[in-house]
């Protein structure tokens, strides 16, 4: 456990090599050159009053309750707006401070409601807690006159209420919204007497742009800004350190408790990912944890089409291990395998792949990574020697230009968009590579250099343009390259990438990126200064992914942008524990920390840690299972069960009803979760999972950084998920316990070269830490390759550009790409039932006016669309922020349905599917589509 209140030094802390010592009350300070005066006395354990200050945002002077004397100045000066001096002596508490400070306090008090016995935040307001820190004992001034008192609340934000009544304009959300989250939703309206803070221009908090991160609440010193479960529950009285389930981001968060009840999550200010930030999700989207429909007990049923039957623990386990072991007798141990989960944590996926490994004796693992980011593994082991991406998030601090390539980090990956934007607003350049204009190509005080608006399926081409006149106009860093990097590899990419035809004017007819703009983003990636490339699905979601991350890679190295603050090449992992599911051992062709299942050495280790042989053949992947299911399929009857552990790979997966008619085809699909979703109605085993605020564990973020995950609450269903897998391998005939989640992760760290050095006691003491953790780095290593790349030289790779088979055409004439939004999570199972649908009831289709015209659609209409393989039914929203001749789609409601419309073209080195690119047409309609009507009847199946 954890103290609720975290201390608040006043102002941010200031980084200086420099040290100034001053005195404080009589005590000697020492402390960075720039640090205020306030903070130096906080660190000192001496406390100025404050209300104005918080250390989240740069000081502001307003609220005057933080003056001090010093000697040799005039006046009292603010504390937090003052820094320190060389032989500065500084009074922080007299009588004539005293006097002053008590006389602010009056004037705050006389304007604030006196309901602190009944006010939410009693207990937990500065404003409360100032007032006794200074005495003051009563107020001259009555409450006649003009006063504030009687401000209407806004209670039109789901998660928290605004009641200006209790407001002291202070200026801490204002400031927090513009400084930390960078959307300058909130301002002060009005001047003196009559300020007042203002969402929008005098909208409410929900018609505004306020995208709810929480920032402003968090930084508010009153109720003014009050969680509504705070309002409701009352306040916390212990809290517990954990991390967040949704992005890659892996934000920390103190869970703010009563007994086992969740009242608040509030970001960890010493988080080492999201340094006391949030967004909408984390801080507020945790209620599905205790949903009602959520499955507390297993269930079991003999086909798809029989109601389930609730069972007991020990009966659902002993019927799953009977059913796999009868499909293995008649059809071959290889007949069955199981899928791992980029959601549930290191702990949990590695004990599935050791069940599927050990029990089932095959390699038949994969994991939802297949379908996002297989080829960002693929491509930078290839060049850089290792499957991750080089930088910690901090790093982009120190960016000059910022090369964002098929991502939007603003909704995908909020907190460290915010970052992202902060560095954009302190000079550097931005260049984003994107079909869709993202937010960040404009927004407040952000705008891009240049948006590079390139067609679905270009990538390649548009990289390979880049590098060209990089190359050809001299500007690449060969001293970087001669020291760092296979010359011979090099000099044979560099004679194919100076090959005219990869110049940004031959490139124009496939990218749609006018060659002059191609070349000035080229030569601003090349000469200004620190250049890091972040990337998304916009990348690896294509037939060329693989390709595309090995271009990128190309790029860093062509221009020595790799091993140092402000560069790299890094991966914005969609889900929580995308790099761990990864780094566990989830393909079927490798083991732990990214080993071949071939190489007999290390096959042997895992054979001697575990007690069992392994076959050194590798298994199918996801796609391979698939189609080795579906009758009539090439090697029918060859794959004939599966375990789902926290996917939902109905609504998640490309050509939904190819997968949807393999999983019908099975003898055994066991679903392992924590609803019921759209993969559950082909189940014949349900075992209920654990949600976040249950599991003991860690994650790994995008960045490597391995958090612990600790349980806020004890497990609804009885049993943790590594706990049940763990039985089901002892059933089927392979002894497999362990007594605590930390035991995993010692014989994780027996096995994983990168994570010899990880333990939970390591992780408690230091926060977390980024693998590698070796002897030789025992508290990580936030940026890799800074001496040499893992696999000694670095690699250029040839980049031929192979343009997709998917091509619009008469009948499809336009291409649709898919996309997440801020308001929701992947396949929606979570945030649907939190009250983020708010934000975001139904998957819209976004079209270009002109494409809306030509079909006459208009906003709001009911629209079919359709592609070779399938069709389903939406609603249009025009939009200008696609291209013509581009539609763009989410996949958060399994209403929609939008991988029926996803064809099976994929990636060419991992199958990774081509999400990104699909040819579609799109009409008028007034009815769901014919796949639609028949979700509707399996849905109902599945919920009996």
């Amino acid at each position: 456990m954890s103290s609720i209140q975290d201390i608040d030094y006043g102002t941010p802390a200031r980084r200086s090599e420099a040290l100034v010592t001053l005195d404080i009350d009589g005590r000697s300070v020492t402390v960075p050159e720039g640090t205020s005066v306030m903070r130096a006395a906080a660190e000192a354990g001496i406390n100025i009053p404050k209300l104005c200050a918080t250390d989240s945002v740069e000081p502001f002077g307003s609220c005057r309750l933080c003056m001090v004397e010093i000697e040799g100045r005039r006046g009292t000066p603010a504390s937090c707006t003052t820094p320190v001096s060389p032989g500065m002596k500084v009074s922080t508490q007299n009588n004539r401070l005293g006097r002053l400070r008590r006389g602010v306090m009056e004037l705050y008090i006389s304007d604030h409601p006196l309901d602190c016995l009944t006010c939410p935040a009693n207990g937990a307001c500065e404003l409360q807690d100032m007032a006794g820190a200074v005495g003051l004992r009563s107020v001259r001034y009555g409450f006649d006159g003009a006063n504030h008192l009687k401000a209407e609340k806004d209670e039109s934000n789901p998660y928290f209420t605004f009641d200006p009544s209790k407001c002291i304009a202070c200026s801490r959300c204002v400031r927090a919204c513009g400084e930390v989250q960078g959307t300058f939703a909130l301002t002060i309206d009005g001047r003196g007497f009559d300020s007042k803070v203002s969402a929008g221009a005098l909208e409410s908090f929900m018609d505004s742009e306020c995208v709810s991160c929480g920032a402003c609440v968090q930084a508010c010193p009153t109720a003014t800004l009050m969680e509504k479960s705070v309002i409701a529950q009352g306040q916390g009285e212990h809290s517990i350190i954990t991390t967040c389930a949704y992005c890659g981001v892996g934000c920390s968060f103190k869970a703010e408790m009563q007994g086992t009840t969740v009242v608040r999550m509030v970001p960890h200010k010493d988080g080492g990912a999201n340094e006391g930030h949030s967004c909408v999700k984390g801080r507020f989207a945790w209620g599905y944890a205790t949903h009602p429909d959520r499955r507390m007990k297993p269930m079991i049923r003999e086909t798809i089409d029989d109601p389930w039957r609730t069972v007991s623990w020990d009966e659902a386990i002993g019927y799953a291990a009977s059913r796999l072991r009868d499909v293995q007798a008649r059809h071959g141990r290889r007949s069955i395998g199981g899928i791992t989960s980029s959601r549930c944590t290191n702990e949990e996926v590695y004990v599935v792949q050791k069940m599927i490994r050990a029990a089932f004796g095959n390699n038949n693992v994969d994991t939802c990574a297949r379908v996002c980011h297989s080829p960002t593994g693929y491509g930078l082991k290839q060049t850089f020697g290792t499957s991750a991406g080089t930088q910690d998030f901090r790093s982009v601090d120190h960016a000059d230009v910022i090369l964002v390539i098929g991502a939007n980090p603003t909704d995908g990956h909020p907190v460290f968009g915010s970052r992202m934007k902060r560095r954009l607003r302190q000079g550097a350049k931005l260049i984003v590579m994107d079909p869709r204009r993202i937010d960040l190509v404009r927004s407040p005080h952000v705008a891009a250099a240049h948006h590079l608006q390139l067609r679905p399926g270009s990538n390649v081409a548009a990289l390979n343009a880049i590098a060209h006149v990089i190359v050809t106009e001299g500007l690449a860093n060969h001293a970087f390259m001669a020291d760092r990097c296979d010359a011979l590899e090099f000099a044979r990419w560099e004679t194919f990438i100076g090959d005219p035809r990869h110049s940004p004017e031959a490139v124009e007819q496939y990218t749609g990126v006018p060659a002059a703009e191609m070349r000035a983003a080229a030569r601003l990636y090349a000469t200004g200064g620190n250049a890091a490339i972040y990337y998304g699905l916009g990348v690896t979601e294509h037939s060329q992914g693989s390709t595309a991350v090995m271009g990128m890679a190309n790029l860093a190295m062509l221009t020595g942008n790799i091993g140092r603050d402000g560069v790299g090449v890094s991966p914005l992992r969609g889900q929580n524990n995308v790099q761990g599911s990864c780094d566990m051992g989830s393909f079927p062709h490798e083991l732990t920390g990214y080993r071949h299942v071939s190489d007999d050495g290390v096959r042997s280790l895992f054979e001697r840690e575990w007690g069992a042989a392994l076959d050194a053949e590798p298994g199918l992947r996801i796609p391979n299972m698939f189609d080795a299911a579906v009758p009539g399929a090439e090697g029918e009857g060859s794959f004939k069960g599966l375990f789902v552990q926290g996917e939902d790979i109905a609504q998640s997966d490309p050509n939904t009803q190819h997968v949807t008619a393999a999983l019908r085809a099975m003898e055994i699909v066991i679903v392992q979760d924590l609803f019921l979703n759209e993969t559950a109605a082909f189940a014949h085993v349900f075992l209920p999972g654990t949600s976040f605020l249950e599991k003991d564990g860690t994650f790994t973020n995008a960045e490597r950084r391995i958090n612990r995950v600790r349980p806020v609450m004890p497990s609804k269903t009885g049993k943790q998920e590594w706990q049940v897998v763990a039985e089901l391998a002892s059933a089927m005939g392979y002894p497999m316990h362990y007594d605590k989640a930390s035991e995993i992760m010692d014989e994780i760290a027996r096995l994983t070269p990168t994570f010899q050095g990880v333990s939970f006691d390591r992780l408690d003491r230091l926060g977390s830490v980024q693998w590698p953790c070796t002897d030789a780095a025992p508290e990580g290593t936030p940026i890799m390759h800074g001496d040499g790349f893992v696999r000694g030289k670095g690699r250029f790779m040839i980049t031929e550009y192979v343009a997709t088979p998917e091509r619009a055409s008469r009948w499809y004439p336009l291409i649709l790409t898919t996309g997440r939004i801020l308001s929701h999570y992947n396949v929606g199972a979570q945030t649907r039932r939190t009250d983020n649908v708010a934000w975001h009831p139904e998957d819209v289709l976004e079209i270009h006016s002109h494409d809306a015209e030509q079909r006459g659609i208009q906003d709001g209409d009911l629209v079919s669309l359709a592609s070779r393989i399938g069709g389903t039914t939406l609603r249009a929203r025009i939009s200008d922020r696609m291209p013509q001749g581009v539609v763009y789609t989410t996949f958060h409601h399994p209403v929609t349905g939008a991988n029926v419309v996803t064809t099976d073209n994929s990636d060419w080195a991992t199958n990774c599917p081509e999400y990104k690119v699909t040819a579609v047409q799109v009409t008028r309609s007034n009815q769901p589509s014919d796949w639609q009507l028949r979700r509707t009847g399996a849905a109902g199946v599945a919920a009996e």
